[in-house]
């Protein structure tokens, strides 16, 4: 009975991308509309959620998460009088519920059978029913106990971003077909052939003759390709039949990529003497391979430039069942440069496989596991092999359905997981398998028996010569990697971590850069979901007085990230041979402790940070890059930066890369451009030239702006330029390490004094320097720190100031952190201020995370007594031989000798000490649990 539903499934499946060229002829009921409950009256396709069902009782005060407003766990059973017309007797008739949880399925009270998975449909073969009113009743169990254990921390299933949902959704209806009927269609394209294989499963309830006609034609594109039908006849035994037959695709065969994403729709028609069925489906002429450490479409070497997708859908609570809303969804990735889907532990309806087919996605799929794989496990073993066999032959036609992986950061059998991917190849050879994503979090390297590796390091090694993304959080790597720990260039890349794989490497989940909320975002969740998360972050903010600087907060913090998600992605496009990256993420992730690490916010709505073209310019098939050592130069200095290009377009690149560099700053004229030859083989990343200039004639501290163009891409890059010139004098400052007697008595004489604090002495009152954003979020990675007795992150976000203060005449910047700051920021402790007045801002403020929101200060003053403070939390001296250093420090003694150095928040020497000695208040941050074994190793 079992296969018998699989086979029946399947049968639907196939026929659910209708075209207006084809039409199916199978009859159908819908059953979409009202239908009563165990909860209550209800609408379906729709979710006890959407439906207001259950008490609504709910927590208010979670920040881990969204929270559900009308949350429910167990079964419901939905019942129903259906009329099944005159026309459907005597007819094989079926029941098909799209997407919903483990189901029980009863007609007029006689059991009818029961259905566990939850990625492809539900379809159940119907007893004959004559015509007339039928009660149909269907239970629905999400409760606990009603999948393994092991698949409820999954995005398949978790409340942490989907939901776990209680329903039916998408296509629900009763269908009929003749006895013998066309069971499925998979079809296997050859680009190399140009012939498409046509695998067609019959069932027929007799032994007979048959007509299988094929006839298709593109659509999706500009340039009609009509295939000439093709008829067989066949002999068909009683039961399962298998035949197959041959598409020569001809010289006009259109192939389907992210460029040219060209469909056909495939219509097969059976005749039998019973009558008439058909399937229509859509495929697309495509290889998608590996070559070497890369991966191919079509033979054509291609970069996978990634988006992490776990199913943030808030209005819902899970993921749209249309492709109308998909195709809105990858538009807007695709503007940003977006090529490739990963979905974490989930996969998505088959609305977005159609979708991606449309728009020229590459897709990877994954099972439903987050967790641990072992060959004792027979339940959820059992469950994952179901789940992905059906997977392979619901979605399996699609040709943006590029990948399948078997879960995120699993551990395990490795031996189990290689069995389970030659059975997939075997199976189904038109997709590439892998183990997982970042299994065993990347220290057990490149293992055999799987297509390509997404990981974020490549074994075990020294320092960071193993690591493929730029970010980490501080338990998974020093000072949370390369990016915060490593003076700034864009030179370096991941070469040596790559040689360690003699497969394909995809960068795992890069990125994870916060970014401060915009609250206004609050009104947009009028859906399942409720941001108690947001609010409490934001009350928390206006309990620290800090809810006039959301906005600052928000553009600071995001442009920063902006600029370490560019760095981030110009390590892979540098990387000649990697696979390409997954970042985490273009969208905010509004679980898991709440990591709003997007450029975009949940709903997929621009932040208002960057434009899609700017994005797109480091995001994109050719990215036109500059090489430098560092981004701050003295005027003594030659700039010598190389000019390199990544070309995986489909043709060799030819045109001229232009350069052009010009200063941004008002008091300095500066304009250099030219142009070399970029000549760039497919599939390749190369240095074309040399941009090589002087600097001497900047004699005022300066910012530069580099723009790289070819064709229609560009790029752009910001460079720091300081006078190389004797130190600043000390004269008529007094520097010192605390409020000491001298100190004081130079404040009541009306003295001026650059306080620099010794770190050590206030450890307790100050954060540590952290450079790059704070990673995915500080909740979460804070208890996992201290449980695995590590360094814990100083939890901050970027800088802030006014740019157009006068101090930064001498130190141009914007107002946020950006790569001149690196070495001042990491040799900072900023100073908590939160003992000050609210209306209170430092000169340089550093903002900080939504769980403690302290008010930061690394550079702030006072009038005190008859005098003047600025205290300076970076250590000036350790940075001083830096050109950067050595700038800021003249910047300060510059600003305080003159007479715009006027502070207006007065205080006294002994309300100064007490801000600088006052315990600062703990604050109660709940650990957030990762599902990840931090301490798992291969078996």
């Amino acid at each position: 009975m079992r296969n018998f539903i699989v086979l029946c499934l399947l049968a639907c499946l196939a026929s659910c991308t209708d075209k207006k060229e084809f039409q199916t002829i199978r009859e159908r009921i819908d059953l979409s509309g009202n239908w009563n409950s165990s909860l209550g009256n209800c609408t379906l396709p729709g979710t006890t959620d959407e439906n207001k069902l259950g008490d609504g009782r709910h927590p208010t005060n979670v920040t881990s998460q969204l929270t559900r407003t009308y949350p429910y766990s167990g079964i419901v059973e939905y019942e129903k009088d259906v009329e099944i017309p005159v026309q459907m007797e005597g007819k094989r008739l079926i029941l098909f519920m799209e997407r919903t949880k483990p189901s029980t399925l009863w007609i007029d009270g006689d059991s009818i059978g029961t259905l566990g998975h939850i990625y492809a449909p539900h379809c159940y073969s119907l007893p004959a029913l004559a015509p007339g009113s039928h009660h149909i009743k269907i239970r629905i169990d999400n409760s606990p106990s009603s999948v393994p254990a092991e698949i409820q921390s999954s995005h398949a299933w978790t409340d942490g971003t989907q939901t776990n949902w209680n329903g039916i959704l998408g296509d629900f209806y009763i269908e009929a077909t003749p006895h013998t009927y066309l069971e499925q269609v998979q079809v296997y394209p050859s680009v190399k052939e140009k012939k498409a294989r046509i695998h067609v499963n019959i069932y027929s309830d007799s032994e007979q003759s048959g007509i299988v006609t094929l006839s298709a034609k593109t659509w999706n594109t500009q340039q009609e390709h009509q295939l000439p039908d093709m008829e067989k006849q066949v002999g068909l035994s009683k039961g399962e039949n298998k035949i197959e037959l041959v598409l020569d695709m001809g010289n006009r065969m259109q192939t389907w990529s992210e460029f040219h994403p060209t469909l056909y729709a495939l219509n097969v028609t059976l005749a039998t003497n019973e009558g008439k069925d058909n399937i229509i489906t859509d495929f697309g002429m495509r290889d998608f391979a590996t070559e070497g450490t890369q991966f191919t479409i079509n033979g054509f070497k291609t970069f996978l430039r990634g988006k992490h997708d776990a199913c943030v859908f808030p209005l819902t609570g899970y993921a749209p069942m249309d492709v109308k809303s998909w195709r809105k969804v990858f538009q807007t990735a695709k503007s940003y440069g977006i090529n490739y889907y990963r979905c974490h532990s989930y996969t998505p309806p088959r609305a977005a496989f159609a979708a991606a087919d449309i728009e020229g996605i590459y897709f990877q799929a994954e099972l439903p596991l987050w967790g641990s794989i072992s060959p004792d496990n027979h339940r959820l073993n059992d469950f994952l092999l179901n789940e992905a066999y059906m997977t392979l032959g619901y979605m399996g036609n699609h040709p943006s359905f590029t990948m399948l992986g078997l879960g995120n950061e699993l551990g395990g059998d490795v031996d189990l997981m290689r069995n389970w991917l030659d059975g997939f190849r075997k199976h189904d050879n038109r997709h590439l398998y892998s183990f997982g994503s970042n299994n065993f979090l990347g220290w057990g390297g490149a293992i055999d028996g799987e297509d390509y590796l997404t990981t974020c390091r490549v074994g075990g090694g020294e320092g960071y010569t193993t690591h493929v993304r730029s970010s980490f959080a501080f338990v998974d790597a020093e000072k949370g990697g390369i990016l915060n720990n490593t003076r700034p260039n864009t030179r370096a890349d991941y070469t040596a971590a790559i040689a360690k794989s003699p497969r394909p490497v995809i960068s795992h989940e890069t990125g994870q850069f916060q970014i401060y909320p915009d609250y206004k975002e609050l009104e947009k969740y009028t859906g399942v979901l409720h941001p108690y998360n947001l609010e409490i972050f934001r009350d928390r903010l206006n309990e620290n007085g800090l809810q006039n600087q959301i906005d600052a907060f928000h553009q600071a913090t995001g442009r920063f990230a902006v600029e370490c998600y560019k760095a981030d992605i110009e390590y892979g496009l540098r990387t000649a041979g990697l696979g390409g990256f997954q970042m985490l993420d273009l969208q905010d992730f509004p679980g898991q402790g709440s990591a709003l690490v997007g450029i975009l916010d949940a709903f997929m709505d621009s932040k208002g940070i960057v434009t899609p073209e700017t994005f797109r310019g480091f995001c994109a098939p050719v990215v036109p890059l500059a090489l430098m050592d560092t981004y701050c130069y003295s005027n003594k200095e030659e700039l010598n930066i190389g000019l390199a290009l990544t070309n995986y377009e489909e043709q060799p690149w030819s045109d001229a890369l232009c350069w052009r560099l010009e200063s941004l700053s008002d008091s300095v004229t500066f304009v250099r451009e030219g142009k070399v030859p970029a000549h760039v083989e497919q599939g390749k990343v190369m240095q074309v030239g040399e941009l090589k200039s002087t600097l001497t004639e900047i004699d005022k501290p300066a910012q530069l702006r580099l723009t790289l163009t070819t064709g229609n891409y560009h790029n752009y890059y910001n460079l720091w330029v300081y006078p190389d010139r004797t130190p600043e004098s000390e004269a008529d400052i007094f520097i010192c390490q605390s409020l000491d007697d001298e100190a004081r008595k130079r404040l009541s004489q009306g003295g001026k004094i650059l306080l620099i604090p010794d770190h050590k002495a206030i450890e307790e009152q100050s954060v540590g320097g952290l450079f790059t954003p704070d990673y995915w979020n500080y909740a979460m990675f804070k208890s996992i720190s201290e449980n695995a007795g590590r360094e814990v992150s100083p939890g901050t976000l970027s800088l802030l100031m006014d740019e157009k203060h006068p101090l930064f005449r001498q130190f141009p910047t914007e107002c946020h952190s950006n790569w001149q700051w690196w070495s001042i920021v990491r040799h900072a402790r900023p100073f908590i201020l939160n003992a000050t007045r609210h209306e209170y801002k430092p000169l340089i403020q550093v903002v900080d995370n939504v769980e403690r929101n302290h008010k930061l200060g690394l550079l702030f003053e006072f009038a005190v007594d008859n005098g003047k403070v600025l205290v300076c939390m970076s250590n000036l001296e350790a940075i001083r031989h830096t050109p950067e250093g050595g700038q800021l420090r003249n910047a300060i003694l510059s600003y305080m000798k003159s007479a715009e150095f006027s502070p207006t928040e007065t205080l006294t020497s002994q309300q100064l000490q007490h801000i600088l000695t006052t315990e600062v208040r703990k604050q109660d941050i709940v650990g957030v649990k990762n599902q990840s074994d931090y301490d798992v190793q291969p078996e």
